[in-house]
């Protein structure tokens, strides 16, 4: 049987799951980049600002269709927690494309390329996820592989962050390691929606 909160996908719902959306395009303008020369990151990271300066509109939207909607799908603090989370997740990958520029780093590790790829899965699988919040039955399967993935993403970081002090100076290392800590919390950040998924999944069975 069918768990299922409202019988059509509210407003709430679409909110978050466009904000999933603009990590999955975060992670694209990330990858091109990391392979395209250093002249072109100005405009690559504006690109990347874009998607932060939407991921917040969208947020503040939500908030504000919380304030005037007499019904929502999930409790207020469930809304918000996923919205929020959401919104720091891009806010993070956003931070790590400006420390690219900011140290003007023209060829980031390939690391870098194996945290994108994981975290690009993990938005996407929440984009349809957050769509869903409404008809929970599907919706375990997508918590344990976020997990799965997030561990994946914690082994990759380690093992970056070991070569990284193998192979580099002080320096340089501080500047990479910058970076890779902004990509494994933006992983850990959808985690959290996960977990909170996983929360709702519980508190409505």
């Amino acid at each position: 049987m069918k768990l299922r909160l409202f019988p059509q996908e509210p407003v709430g719902l679409n909110l978050l799951s466009q904000m999933a959306h603009q990590i999955v395009l975060g992670t694209g303008t990330f990858a091109e980049i990391l392979g395209a020369p250093a002249s072109e990151h100005p405009r690559l990271v504006e690109d990347m600002h874009n998607h932060e300066a939407k991921s917040a509109e969208l947020h503040f939207a939500l908030l504000t269709h919380m304030r005037t909607s007499f019904l929502n799908p999930l409790p207020r603090e469930d809304m918000y927690g996923l919205s929020r989370y959401l919104n720091e997740a891009m806010e993070k990958l956003d931070a790590a494309a400006d420390l690219v520029l900011l140290y003007k780093l023209e060829r980031p590790p390939k690391r870098a390329a194996e945290q994108l790829e994981i975290i690009s899965r993990q938005a996407e699988l929440t984009v349809d996820a957050m769509r869903k919040l409404n008809d929970l039955d599907d919706l375990e399967d997508y918590w344990i592989e976020i997990l799965r993935l997030t561990k994946r993403a914690e082994r990759t970081h380690r093992v970056w962050v070991a070569d990284m002090l193998k192979d580099m100076k002080s320096a340089q290392y501080a500047r990479h390691r910058d970076v890779a800590d902004q990509l494994v919390d933006v992983t850990k950040d959808m985690r959290r929606i996960a977990t909170q998924v996983g929360s709702i999944i519980v508190k409505e069975s």
